[in-house]
């Protein structure tokens, strides 16, 4: 699956989102990934529950497209002030 489509897919379907995806590992490997998203829809929600609306914004390509996903997600005054 390919990156833009991927982050399209977090953005569409998440309040806000702005999403980042790049390969984990190397530019070679598909199968694990890195997305940091930031969307307000994350505020004074736990980081697991923060997870897991990226993982429902994604659907079936979890389990049928993505191998592996690391994900960074911050509020925007988070990643504010972790970019600060």
């Amino acid at each position: 699956m390919d990156l833009d489509d991927i982050e399209e897919l977090i953005e569409s379907n998440l309040e806000d989102a702005d999403a980042t995806v790049t390969h984990a590992r190397d530019k070679h490997d598909d199968d694990h990934l890195a997305a940091t998203v930031i969307s307000p829809a994350f505020d004074g929600v736990p980081l697991v529950q923060q997870h897991q609306q990226v993982y429902d914004a994604l659907g079936d390509h979890m389990t049928t497209d993505i191998h592996a996903l690391e994900l960074s997600t911050y509020t925007p005054e988070e990643h504010d002030e972790y970019e600060g």
